[in-house]
């Protein structure tokens, strides 16, 4: 079996491992000195491409799981709230050509993650008002304990 690999380097290996065991409902595959990772059959990996400015690095902007309806955002709230993690909920917004429903976490090291469902199709990349997709925490007026997204959505 052929899975694409998303290698992630983090500040404490031990948040993160309990952060990723609680977003995916499964506990790590391989357990190393400094190395955790996790064999995750279900979701497979969508990659999305945001244009940046000119000239700069490639840097994450975020992470997100595409789930197929809003009955399964709905059951991720639930499970990452009983986990004890803080949920941002948004519903029926627009943000990267289409209208979703969709959840944020935050890792321990600030990386953004979303649940999300895409509802339809959208003519617009930008945000509906008063959703934190495709903004910083600036443009949304959030602080940085409240977990929306870094800078991006889809």
């Amino acid at each position: 079996m052929a899975r694409v690999q998303l290698a992630l380097r983090v500040p404490d290996l031990a948040a993160s491992i309990t952060f990723y065991t609680k977003l995916f409902g499964t506990e790590p595959a391989k357990l190393r000195d400094g190395y955790a990772n996790f064999a995750i059959t279900e979701p497979p990996l969508k990659l999305v491409l945001i244009e940046g400015a000119e000239g700069e690095d490639t840097r994450l902007d975020h992470l997100g799981v595409e789930v197929d309806t809003t009955d399964a955002v709905h059951a991720a709230t639930a499970r990452l709230s009983q986990a004890g993690l803080a949920t941002a909920e948004e519903s029926d917004t627009t943000c990267c050509y289409a209208l979703q429903d969709k959840v944020w976490v935050h890792g321990p090291g600030s990386e953004p993650w979303e649940v999300y469902v895409v509802k339809a199709d959208a003519d617009t990349l930008t945000k509906q008002q008063g959703s934190t997709c495709c903004s910083s925490p600036a443009d949304a007026g959030t602080s940085a304990e409240q977990p929306v997204a870094a800078s991006g959505c889809c």
